[in-house]
């Protein structure tokens, strides 16, 4: 690939944030197509945003539904990178202005009490390495115009980030089975989607260790303290200025936001 077309797509992209106006697809007009270009786009981004000063905060992972998975042909998730300024608590107000086309997810969010440096991290330490879990909203959003998205595209677009909701309850993993996990996320009072942890690659777990190893791979492996977005438990929820949003987990709680 061309290092001068992705140089132009992760501008056109960064620009796209930055402006709040969406672009085409990068796919298409920045002839990107494997996935090795796509995360070329997104880290260009990456370095960009830490060098004027953001930190980062953890990282999330995408496309961990077989039945999207399916769709977009592919047979793994994505990552993207959090930052410290995308994270909001739970019953805060989010100002629409910082979003493009924003959707919402009900998810889990895993919190590091160590590093997981190894390319091999196996469950064990994975497992003494969460330090505690919470309930999570991440507040997705597309640069691509209708969100007419393609794999390259969303990874190209760190994996479609916007912001992240957290819960205030930490919870220990001890004695929980996660795949069990069910999640009841409420639109203005309004049941608008349900799941369950096993929708997410079978378990959450099997998430978060798919993400710690690719992460270590990638050069950039997670840290202590890193907050891990493990995926979607059900559908995504469009939201707009004046809308709420409740998640309830069945034994993690529950986390709250609304959009002014």
């Amino acid at each position: 690939m061309n290092q001068e077309s992705i140089n132009a797509a992760a501008l056109a992209l960064a620009e796209a944030r930055a402006t709040r106006n969406t672009c085409g697809r990068i796919s298409e007009g920045f002839d990107i197509h494997s996935l090795e270009d796509a995360y070329a786009v997104q880290e260009l981004n990456t370095l960009a945003a830490l060098a004027a000063g953001r930190r980062l905060s953890g990282r999330k992972i995408g496309l961990t539904s077989l039945a999207v998975q399916q769709q977009l042909g592919v047979d793994q998730p994505d990552f993207g990178m959090l930052f410290a300024d995308m994270e909001y608590r739970d019953g805060d107000a989010i100002e629409s202005q910082r979003l493009i086309q924003p959707k919402a997810e009900g998810e889990i969010a895993f919190v590091l009490g160590r590093h997981l440096p190894h390319a091999d991290t196996t469950l064990g330490e994975l497992l003494r390495a969460v330090d505690y879990v919470l309930p999570a909203l991440e507040i997705v959003d597309s640069a691509i115009t209708d969100w007419k998205i393609t794999l390259v595209d969303t990874v190209a677009d760190n994996a479609s980030s916007g912001l992240y909701v957290l819960g205030k309850t930490p919870v220990s993993l001890a004695g929980l089975d996660l795949a069990l996990e069910g999640m009841l996320l409420e639109k203005n009072g309004t049941q608008a989607a349900i799941g369950l942890g096993a929708a997410c690659m079978g378990n959450p777990l099997d998430a978060c260790l798919w993400l710690a190893r690719t992460m270590a791979r990638a050069g950039r492996p997670l840290q202590a303290g890193d907050v891990l977005l493990s995926g979607a438990l059900g559908p995504m929820v469009p939201v707009i200025a004046g809308d709420s949003l409740r998640l309830r987990l069945t034994r993690l709680g529950e986390v709250s936001c609304h959009f002014v």
